[in-house]
């Protein structure tokens, strides 16, 4: 099979892909330097950086991490990294995890599915091979590290503080079968011994709770704005209005009253992963 013309292959890709290819390529011109030249500089092949430069492929961050010393580039391929991750999301989340990547706080309530914040690599990947219309291989490996990367959240300092309340057909739902939910199970209970995670767990007993009306996300930023996010079926709603945001915090703060306790939560887990 005939590959894509190079041409075709950049205006395929995101712009932000574009015009770093763009920014790469005159910085190792300037620099007077061939693409097995700066390539052997970054531990790099030539041909991974021609990928790089004609849009074949995206940069990883480790590969803009070397570029930029080797061409000792003063921050400006460094810089763009949170912008070349964001390109790795759907355009309708894009704004949301920009504005979760500087939460102080982030609690959300699942229906269906465990959090992205918390799953394991293998069950985001399980999650996206189901996807409909099908995803290429390409894209769901992307889309799997990008949702990884979101895990930064987690480990930033000071950390944000993140509460999950999970339905329990959400957990009992086998992703992947019983190995990879295992080790999903294992990471929750992980997660759960965190000082700024707290997950709790909507058991099925609770037959009529707060929580009814579907599943949604809270957000709080710096200056203390309060945000409300919700999506279903690629389509997604940001809200910053007040009221509305006042409406959706209160019904959390139900939910969260209505469902198991941290600790509680915590031994339902081990329950299930007890059962597989």
């Amino acid at each position: 099979m005939v590959g894509m013309p190079q041409a075709k292959k950049k205006d395929a890709a995101p712009p932000t892909v574009q015009y770093f290819a763009a920014v790469l390529r005159i910085l190792r011109e300037h620099a007077g330097l061939t693409q097995d030249e700066l390539g052997k500089l970054m531990n790099y092949t030539g041909s991974a950086v021609s990928a790089v430069e004609t849009c074949a492929k995206p940069p990883t961050d480790e590969f803009i991490e070397a570029a930029e010393k080797a061409l000792d580039a003063s921050g400006l391929l460094r810089a763009a990294i949170g912008f070349l991750r964001l390109d790795r999301y759907p355009v309708h989340f894009q704004g949301f995890v920009q504005l979760e990547q500087e939460a102080v706080s982030v609690s959300s309530y699942c229906t269906q599915l465990i959090d992205g914040l918390l799953q394991t690599k293998e069950y985001a990947r399980e999650v996206l091979v189901h996807a409909f219309p099908p995803l290429e291989e390409q894209e769901i490996a992307d889309l799997t590290e990008a949702r990884m990367d979101r895990k930064a959240l987690l480990d930033r300092k000071p950390g944000a503080v993140v509460s999950v309340i999970l339905e329990e057909a959400a957990l009992r739902r086998q992703i992947g079968g019983p190995e990879v939910m295992r080790a999903q199970y294992a990471y929750l209970i992980e997660c759960a011994a965190r000082p700024n995670i707290v997950i709790q767990v909507m058991p099925m007993s609770r037959a009529g709770h707060a929580g009814l009306q579907g599943p949604m996300t809270l957000i709080e930023t710096h200056d203390d704005t309060p945000m409300a996010y919700m999506e279903s079926n690629g389509k997604s709603m940001l809200l910053s209005k007040p009221d509305e945001v006042g409406v959706l915090a209160r019904r959390y703060a139900m939910i969260r009253s209505q469902a198991l306790g941290p600790d509680e939560s915590v031994c339902f887990i081990e329950q299930l992963m007890g059962e597989l």
